[in-house]
């Protein structure tokens, strides 16, 4: 069950109840009988592993250049593709 805040707007009476989701509000202060009013303070919560950083699912960044002239690129070098054969290492089965 979760625990609410409550302070008084009269006599700053403070406390906490737990309450079911489905209990009503309390709206009586059983000190003075004034009006009740939630507290809300914050949450700690704690956000482990990746995927909660402003990095984590973004590219790296571009450098930023001149972006009123082009930048010359060189042209792509190209390397003949590579095949490797190895030989068979398998040796044939003895009868």
């Amino acid at each position: 069950m979760p625990t609410y805040s409550y302070r008084c707007t009269e006599c700053d009476n403070a406390f906490d109840i737990k309450q079911s989701f489905s209990d009503a509000t309390l709206t009586e202060c059983p000190v003075c009988g004034g009006a009740l009013r939630k507290v809300f303070s914050p949450v700690g919560v704690t956000f482990n592993g990746g995927g909660f950083y402003r990095t984590d699912s973004r590219p790296a960044p571009k450098s930023e250049g001149s972006s009123s002239t082009p930048a010359k690129s060189e042209p792509a070098k190209s390397s003949p593709a590579k095949t490797e054969s190895k030989p068979s290492t398998a040796k044939p089965a003895a009868s």
